[in-house]
């Protein structure tokens, strides 16, 4: 296994850069994905996450990609998301046992979203509530694990204010979390602003800012409205001058995912962590042309 601490990670000076995959669906997208893979690792990527479906049914799945980017690419450490959904305390901690069996380094520990048909989240018998109650059983059970948690710049939907929203997000970091990656967002100021105020209250670890790169307006349309992430009216207008042209929306978000990634390293975020949706023609694009990609030492 690769151990690497977050914190330390972060603490080298240097922008530190991330990718997110999510388990495909068909034989066919995983073949994509490693196709696509091959051109992110050239990026060199500080450690690659992989997340699950809503309801967690995608779980083994998840692990299974995992263990074959570890068999390809053993030098690159690994992090699985995981929720408080749908598993008691005892199956969160054989999901781990069975996570650090295949080389996995780090947890996304995260409360998860209600099941589809559900109008709140309800734990299972023997769950857990929250993600700072699963941010402990991890530091508890395993210390040498790393462990990131969401925060939200434009306060999470559930949440009745965004105070009410960083007191929970403290209770992550006091229980253990070692970084906060952040959920999408489009205008830095929104970011800027979340870190100031995490500052203000005492939140001292890494807050990295989760950047998607835009290559479809239909897309991004279905996905700000699912996590309650509101899109740049900018950025709006510009993919809409290409609203047929396939090519013409790619270079729009690309250029402001560049533009969003270079000021928010310019005025201090530790690193970029890009949700690639699988893909790689974007994010490889962009740390290209920005020079961001972890040095080889």
């Amino acid at each position: 296994m690769v151990n690497v601490n977050l914190q330390t990670l972060y603490a080298s000076g240097r922008p530190v850069i991330s990718f997110e995959l999510f388990p495909p669906k068909t034989e066919e997208g995983r073949r994509s994905l490693f196709e696509h893979l091959r051109e992110l690792v050239n990026c060199r990527p500080a450690y690659i996450t992989c997340t699950y479906g809503a309801g967690g049914g995608t779980r083994e799945r998840t692990l299974d990609i995992l263990s074959q980017i570890h068999g390809q690419y053993p030098g690159i450490p690994l992090a699985s998301h995981l929720t408080c959904v749908g598993s008691t305390r005892d199956e969160l901690v054989q999901y781990i046992k069975n996570a650090l069996a295949l080389g996995i380094n780090h947890i996304v520990a995260l409360r998860g979203d209600p099941p589809r048909d559900a109008t709140a989240f309800t734990p299972v018998p023997g769950g857990l509530s929250h993600a700072n109650e699963l941010v402990c059983l991890i530091r508890d059970e395993f210390p040498e694990l790393g462990i990131a948690v969401a925060g939200y710049p434009e306060t999470h939907p559930e949440a009745p204010s965004s105070a009410v929203d960083l007191d929970n997000l403290k209770r992550k970091v006091d229980a253990g979390a070692d970084v906060i990656v952040t959920q999408l967002f489009f205008e830095n100021s929104d970011y800027f602003r979340f870190r100031d105020r995490c500052v203000e209250i005492g939140i001292d670890v890494p807050i990295i800012p989760g950047i998607l790169p835009v290559t479809n307006l239909t897309q991004i349309q279905r996905l700000t409205r699912m996590c309650g992430t509101r899109l740049s009216p900018k950025l709006l207008r510009r993919l809409e001058v290409h609203n047929d042209d396939d090519e013409g929306q790619y270079a729009v978000g690309v250029y402001y995912a560049a533009r969003q990634a270079e000021e928010l390293i310019a005025q201090g975020a530790p690193g970029i962590h890009f949700y690639v949706l699988n893909k790689s023609r974007a994010t490889a694009q962009i740390c290209r042309s920005l020079a961001l990609f972890t040095p080889i030492e």
